[in-house]
């Protein structure tokens, strides 16, 4: 087995901490670093240690931000009425880009995973439930909450929790429809999204 110097194997052995990255994407990215200019590289150290320094959770959403509250919860255009309660900060991201939905978010950084040792503790849902309050909310009473955790068994844990921690405060939750994406093919749909499919169904 090719054994690197010390230096470019330290090199490697972070990039492979990194998630989705295996043993020889971490050694591209090593070798990719080592090829370009020490400009680049600098700029590139750069801006890791400016993210670490200046990005924070935002005090009521935990969306990670530079300045705050972040930019969502401190518009005076966004809808009060209706916070978005997703997973990580890039599935806001995602919901964004449809430019259908104009109201608050609420980031919890995880999902529950009693097998990764994840419960409600490590997620960042303390702060949730005071934000249905009018007063924690610039006097505008919340009147949905929509889940937008992931259609995965962690996902769909972590939306039934929160269900069961809204529902006695009689507050509308909603959850994300789930099932066929468009343009895909039913010839190669699994049974999960299939059956969520089929639980979805509307009338045309």
């Amino acid at each position: 087995m090719l054994e690197y110097s010390e230096p470019v194997a330290k090199l490697i052995d972070e990039f492979k901490r990194l998630p989705g990255i295996g043993q020889k994407s971490a050694q591209r990215l090593a070798f990719h670093i080592l090829r370009r200019p020490d400009k680049d590289v600098e700029n590139f150290v750069a801006a890791l240690r400016e993210v670490k320094e200046k990005i924070v959770f935002c005090e009521i959403c935990n969306n990670l931000t530079d300045v705050n509250p972040c930019m969502f919860c401190s518009s005076a255009t966004r809808e009060r009425t209706q916070i978005c309660v997703v997973e990580e900060p890039y599935n806001l991201v995602a919901i964004e880009k449809t430019r259908s939905y104009s109201g608050l978010y609420h980031i919890l950084h995880g999902s529950l995973s009693p097998i990764r040792g994840v419960g409600p503790d490590e997620l960042m849902l303390a702060n949730l439930l005071p934000r249905l309050l009018p007063e924690n909310n610039e006097d505008v009473e919340v009147t949905e909450v929509i889940i937008a955790t992931n259609p995965t068994t962690e996902g769909e844990a972590t939306a039934n929790y929160i269900a069961r921690l809204l529902k006695p405060l009689g507050v509308k939750t909603t959850r994300i429809a789930m099932g066929m994406p468009v343009g895909s093919d039913l010839e190669f749909v699994d049974e999960v999204t299939m059956d969520k499919a089929m639980a979805n169904r509307h009338e045309i």
